[in-house]
């Protein structure tokens, strides 16, 4: 059983206009809407893959209900948290005469301790004991710092391997709790580790002393269209990504993330559901905005790097 957490999710409005002109009231193209968040678009990326996960995401107001909706009509199994606050709208607008896009991300909602602390104990008290957790995304206002550490001790006494996937001072102390897989980009592996890093060698290096240090077990370090290092206590390897035509890069790291469990879910070695997240990844970078992976694609590639 995979559970993704997403505690800061969001709904996605994308849409057009021909040019973006300040204090002009501006004539948008039909809008269109998308569940977000780290965890949410991991479930949905697995979802799309032919697995099966829950995503247990903070809800807020009408927002957090557009997106128990948007998911039931995908098909992604969820359960919500009930939050004091209001879940955020992001704004996506592509300027169609540069072909310039324009993303305003919103903060979210200030969580109090009660909002928090119900995530976490819904976490504790899931029916079924999960697998793999994912903690994915960025933490809203309120929440303690260390929210996904406290994760990762629920991770553990679940007997569940915990996967983080966020940023700057969260991610550092989820790592001090141990955690099973980190998946840092270069910048935030140079965080992590405190050391520069100019090369695979130097990366390398780097994961293998979060490792030593008995923070994970495993780190995957996105490399963006280089594709990803796997790196254990056995050794590391470059995963090179497969070649495709950009259409948007948005949705590539949380496809990675929803291939490489759905993979692990599926009882492959772990070398195998890196290259799988790999090749999501890739598929995921060939489809419009938010569009995620798709599974035929993801297949095709993967059979390619083989």
């Amino acid at each position: 059983m995979i559970v993704t957490l997403t505690v800061n999710p969001a709904v996605d409005a994308s849409t057009g206009i021909d040019k973006v002109v300040p204090e002009h009231k501006m004539k948008c193209r039909e809008a269109t809407y998308k569940p977000g968040g780290g965890g949410v678009n991991v479930a949905r990326a697995v979802h799309r893959l032919g697995g099966k996960s829950l995503a247990l995401y903070a809800s807020g107001g009408l927002h957090g209900q557009l997106i128990g909706s948007m998911l039931d009509k995908e098909g992604v199994a969820w359960q919500a948290v009930p939050i004091t606050g209001q879940t955020r709208e992001n704004l996506i607008v592509l300027e169609e005469s540069s072909g310039k896009q324009f993303r305003f991300d919103m903060p979210g909602p200030s969580f109090n301790e009660r909002d928090w602390e119900a995530c976490l104990q819904a976490l504790k008290q899931l029916e079924a004991a999960p697998d793999i957790i994912v903690a994915s995304g960025s933490l809203p206002l309120g929440c303690p710092k260390d929210f996904y550490g406290r994760v990762a001790e629920i991770a553990k006494a679940r007997q569940a391997r915990i996967i983080v996937d966020t940023s700057g001072e969260a991610l550092q102390l989820a790592a001090d709790a141990g955690v099973y897989l980190l998946k840092p980009n270069l910048r935030e592996l140079e965080e992590l580790s405190g050391r520069t890093i100019g090369n695979l060698k130097e990366a390398e290096e780097a994961a293998l002393s979060l490792i030593d240090e008995g923070r994970t077990e495993v780190v995957v370090v996105s490399l963006g269209s280089e594709g990803a290092l796997l790196v254990t206590k056995e050794g590391s390897e470059h995963i090179q990504s497969p070649k495709v035509k950009v259409a948007s890069v948005v949705g590539a790291g949380d496809s990675l993330v929803g291939g490489l469990v759905y993979s692990l879910s599926q009882g492959h070695p772990l070398r195998e559901a890196v290259r799988y997240g790999v090749a999501s990844g890739a598929a995921a970078v060939m489809n419009p905005e938010r569009e995620l992976c798709r599974r035929e694609d993801t297949e095709r590639l993967y059979a390619e790097m083989e």
